[in-house]
């Protein structure tokens, strides 16, 4: 138990470090960021979505480890990222996971 502790601890800090510097550049470019919160985004729920919010805690894990830990649901959002986002394609796994976890 101690060790999930240090983990989660470890998340959060390097989510707040290193997570708000990638997550204004390639989340000002992915499908469904609005600085206004139009009406048109909110409330969307695709299956995209889906596949991303399903991997944040691989994210989460991955980012922890230091990228030793990789999680089939985050390999899958990686990989649907880098499909369809242009900003993903040149994007490091790690800038990928952090930037799941910042969303």
């Amino acid at each position: 138990m101690p060790r999930m502790v240090v983990r989660t601890a470890l998340v959060l800090l390097l989510t707040g470090l290193s997570a708000s510097a990638f997550a204004g550049s390639f989340a000002g470019t992915s499908a469904g960021a609005s600085s206004g919160g139009s009406s048109a985004s909110s409330g969307s729920t695709s299956g995209d979505d889906k596949v991303i919010a399903q991997a944040r805690e691989d994210a989460a894990g991955f980012v922890a480890s230091d990228g030793r830990i990789r999680g089939a649901r985050l390999e899958a959002a990686m990989r649907h990222l880098r499909e369809t986002q242009s900003a993903a394609r040149d994007a490091s796994d790690l800038a990928l996971a952090q930037a799941i976890l910042a969303r």
